[in-house]
């Protein structure tokens, strides 16, 4: 339905977003049900918490309490910070000592981004916005995460997959 590349909304579209909101309601109060303490919120919570959850799974960390400054856990005497994204970035704001960013591809599959030290990474980032978060591209990630001896990652008790350039999500499927 459109006219001259305008998208036309109808209320039937408006009831099926409604419908749709109410299943992803559904859904965020199973996962806060399966994973107490992380909120599954729509607000923008929702992929974070997957991604601390995911990383939890195949790292065996424990996390800390949701929301915590700068750091989701610490292992082995390292504090890690935990990012995922879906898009061509990852935001942070905090230099982190350790960090673990993961790739939610649309098909649910997590990847690891990289794994390591935080400093580099955040040495690379893009100057603070306005909001006063960095911006760390995933294309950057993925090179940093090469150089990354093993002994200086945090070790993976779940295997999981690096990710490449084939896995992003693109636009249009």
């Amino acid at each position: 339905m459109e006219e001259t590349g305008r998208i036309l909304y109808t209320a039937e579209k408006m009831d099926g977003i409604k419908d749709k909101v109410q299943q992803l309601i559904e859904i965020v109060k199973e996962l806060e049900k399966d994973f107490p303490g992380r909120h599954f919120t729509l607000d923008g919570h929702l992929v974070g918490s997957i991604g601390e959850v995911m990383a939890s799974y195949y790292y065996g960390l424990e996390l800390y309490a949701a929301s915590a400054v700068a750091h989701d856990d610490e292992i082995d005497g390292k504090k890690v910070q935990i990012k995922i994204t879906q898009q061509e970035d990852i935001v942070i704001n905090h230099e982190p000592e350790y960090l673990i960013a993961l790739y939610l591809n649309k098909n649910g599959s997590v990847y690891e981004i990289y794994n390591g030290p935080g400093k580099e990474p955040w040495d690379s980032a893009s100057k603070r916005d306005s909001h006063n978060n960095r911006h760390m591209r995933v294309n950057k990630l993925m090179e940093l995460d090469q150089h990354i001896e093993d002994n200086k990652r945090i070790k993976a008790i779940h295997e999981i997959e690096k990710m490449r350039v084939e896995y992003k999500n693109r636009t249009a499927l």
